[in-house]
């Protein structure tokens, strides 16, 4: 089968870079002094047997990160950076995950080894096995599985330009058994460009084995890594004879079951090997890839990058000799290559040459030129061994030690998952609270799938039970017709004015020229003008004595700016809090400081701003618990009202504020005060948002003293809006006051059994 030529059709060509992956990375948990953690596997991560990105491995200390099926390994590599995130931000604050393949030093006794602590007991008697097989220290050696499919579009212009198959998935198997057998017999090129386990810690090697001169390129691809026994006999010459081999030597007892199997490729037809006499192979399953401690994810997109262009040259090259002898020619390569010294010079220059000039082939024959860059930087790596990922760890080892080098890198990478624990890596260009929100579905082990990144719309699946969010908190459990009501502010006031609650009396207009004209009636009293339905605090301006016809016009104009109709209402005295109501329940109350700064006598307005938005809690879009201050037309008119400009010198002590609305959207500050308010005024919240209909709502009301006891029928509060998508950040990290897991409580509420678990 001449794949090269199918390659080159012109409805294939298209589809040749397009393909599917995944990816599994395991870790030790370790201390900070490098040693193995003592404590179990993280509680609030739930069952980790049936937990579809995090695991436990072989030991209760090695994690497993689990990427769901991505179409691109920029998505993989983003899902991969916010499980890493979750991971480590659930472990024990002063645990880290080793970021190398090799193992930290291991204790003096086995049984200080723990075999993880899994529910399914026949999970724990597998485990019991191979430490008596193999020896648990071997068990310890972590590394990367990365799964690779080629896209079924790609598959099928293949299979549709040849005549030598009948079936797809006749000629889909062929495909995968040719690239797999290429793959064990080039597999030394991506041990010398990605090795990176040169050296070994005390406690991997006991006395009585034999151990390799180190430092090498990679002992975890040697015969000293993890293997099955030589008496483990698989040939790839085809499907069903690998099916045939697997299934003998578990009938003869050599292998306990199929996934004991372990080779550098797997082929894959599900989650079980009983799957592929079914289902043939659907992806193939890559075993060799060490820990690249220079990369905090254990792996880069480049190196992925480059594999991916790899998988495409496998299956565009031939194989030169019979396929058993093929794989075996592979097998002694590559062992020579990862006992090699990580500063020597590979002896197959003149092959990794023709690999090269090959793949420099199909680029130019594909117009793949994109990929030349990363050809060119692992092509120079041939002759400069010092430049790959064991070069240059020897280099740092050599001066140092690699238990140092796994600490230091170990450490760093810990630090950076909590520098913004209010973001997710990976994730960050989402809207804050869907970042909050998607930590804790990932946490809690909820599938999820980002149906449309812009419009923050998530579908969760959890068993059989599939639920839609948006903006982390507009869901099911709201009928279509409630965010309506709450997006009209017209018809919000109506409905609860009717239900017997206290709301401002005003205006609507829906053209300008109409609003003006009722200057008089509102000239000399306390009103708000803002637009009917936006949210976010955009375009609203709030007088309280009154307000000249210049200013009442330049307020309009920015109302009307944000919406085709305007309201003008009452302006109701008092202090504005936001309770968040949850499925009838008050699950925070916040008060909202409008955006403000405080004067010193010397620095203008404008300086004392931007010092303000110097606090890392300050950011834009949502991304932020707390929002930039700006100095735009609203804040320049607040500060026409005190007789002030941006250049303005304040007093000391003065505070100046730049916004009368107080939503921390626009630069206001938040204050947690949940704990220390009247029942009264939350029984006053929960009804006006059941009268609304909602299950979520962040509700405003406007209170005189709070020391009072609200009630319903009286001036004791006022509610100015109702937002159906309230933001759960302000709640979470407030500028002062207790952080409030609202992101929880809507994940609780849409699986409640996940907390009979």
């Amino acid at each position: 089968m001449k794949f090269k030529e199918l390659l080159q059709q012109k409805n294939a060509r298209p589809y040749v870079m397009a393909a599917r992956f995944g990816l599994e990375k395991e870790s030790q948990r370790t201390t900070f002094d490098g040693q193995l953690a003592k404590t179990d596997h993280p509680e609030v991560l739930g069952n980790r047997t049936y937990h579809p990105y995090i695991q436990t491995d072989f030991s209760e200390t090695q994690m497993e990160l689990i990427t769901p099926v991505a179409n691109s390994i920029n998505e993989m590599m983003r899902y991969l950076a916010a499980i890493h995130d979750v991971a480590l931000r659930s472990m024990n604050k002063h645990e880290m995950l080793w970021p190398l393949s090799m193992p930290p030093k291991l204790p003096l006794k086995d049984e200080d080894i723990k075999i993880a602590k899994l529910e399914q007991y026949d999970g724990i008697l597998y485990r019991r096995y191979l430490a008596r097989e193999y020896g648990k220290r071997k068990q310890m050696v972590s590394g990367i599985h990365f799964n690779f499919e080629y896209d079924i579009e790609l598959v099928q212009q293949l299979f549709s330009a040849q005549t030598e198959y009948e079936t797809i998935e006749e000629f889909k198997n062929i495909l995968y058994m040719k690239v797999s057998r290429n793959y064990l017999r080039y597999r030394w090129l991506i041990t010398y460009l990605f090795g990176a386990s040169p050296v070994s810690e005390s406690g991997y090697f006991t006395e009585r084995e034999e151990r390799p001169k180190e430092p090498v390129r990679s002992l975890r691809n040697s015969a000293f890594g993890y293997k099955n026994n030589e008496n483990v006999k698989v040939s790839y010459e085809s499907l069903q004879q690998y099916i045939t081999d697997i299934h003998r030597m578990v009938e003869n007892g050599i292998l306990s079951e199929e996934k004991e199997f372990y080779s550098a490729v797997r082929l894959r037809g599900g989650k079980q090997m009983a799957d592929l006499p079914k289902t043939g192979v659907r992806y193939i399953e890559l075993r060799n890839l060490d820990l690249n401690p220079f990369a905090p994810l254990g792996v880069d997109e480049e190196a992925l990058e480059f594999i991916h262009l790899f998988m495409l040259y496998l299956l565009w090259t031939d194989e030169k000799e019979a396929p058993n002898d093929w794989v075996a020619t592979g097998d002694f390569l590559n062992e020579q290559v990862a006992l090699g010294h990580p500063f020597a010079q590979v002896k197959l220059l003149a092959e990794g040459d023709r690999i090269f000039a090959e793949m420099d082939e199909m680029i130019e024959a594909l117009g793949l030129f994109r990929a030349k860059k990363s050809l060119e930087v692992h092509r120079a790596q041939l002759r400069t061994p010092d430049l790959t990922i064991a070069g240059k760890m020897w280099t740092i080892i050599e001066s140092n030690s690699n238990q140092e080098l796994g600490i230091i890198f170990g450490k760093e990478y810990q630090g950076m998952a909590f520098e913004h624990p209010y973001q997710l890596a990976g994730f960050r260009n989402m809207e804050l609270s869907t970042q909050l929100f998607l930590f804790d579905v990932i946490q809690k082990g909820v599938e999820v799938e980002i149906l449309d990144e812009a419009e923050q719309f998530l579908k969760l699946k959890h068993n059989d039970h599939i639920e839609y969010v948006k903006n982390a908190n507009m869901t099911s459990k709201d009928s279509y017709i409630v965010p309506l009501i709450m997006e009209n502010k017209t018809v919000t006031k109506k409905v609860l004015a009717e239900a017997g609650f206290t709301v401002p009396g005003g205006d609507e207009f829906d053209a300008i020229e109409q609003a003006e004209q009722a200057y008089v009636k509102y000239s000399e009293k306390a009103f708000v003008i803002k637009p009917k339905t936006t949210n976010y605090g955009l375009g609203i301006t709030i007088f309280k004595e009154g307000a000249s016809l210049a200013d009442y016009t330049e307020a309009l104009k920015l109302a009307f700016k944000e919406d085709s109709a305007v309201l003008i209402e009452e302006f109701m005295p008092g202090t504005e809090y936001r309770f968040f109501v949850l499925d009838d329940q008050v699950r925070a109350i916040m008060l909202r400081v409008p955006a403000n700064v405080v004067g010193d006598g010397i620095r203008s307005v404008e300086a004392l701003v931007a010092e303000k938005n110097l606090d890392p809690l300050r950011g834009t879009n949502h991304r932020s618990p707390l929002e930039v201050i700006q100095l735009g037309d609203v804040e320049r008119l607040m500060l026409k009202e005190q007789n002030l400009l941006t250049t303005s010198v304040p007093e000391k002590d003065q505070i100046v504020y730049l916004r009368e609305n107080s939503n921390v959207s626009t630069g206001g500050d938040s204050i947690d005060v949940t704990d220390n308010f009247d029942e009264s005024y939350k029984q006053i919240a929960v009804e006006a948002v059941q009268a609304l209909g909602a299950k979520i709502c962040g509700i405003d009301l406007i209170i005189p003293d709070k020391s009072v006891k609200g009630m319903k029928n009286s001036r004791t509060y006022g509610i100015i809006e109702a937002n159906f998508n309230p933001a759960m950040h302000m709640h979470a990290y407030p500028h002062s006051g207790k952080g409030r897991q609202l992101t929880m409580d809507v994940l609780n509420m849409l699986y409640p059994e996940l907390l009979e678990k």
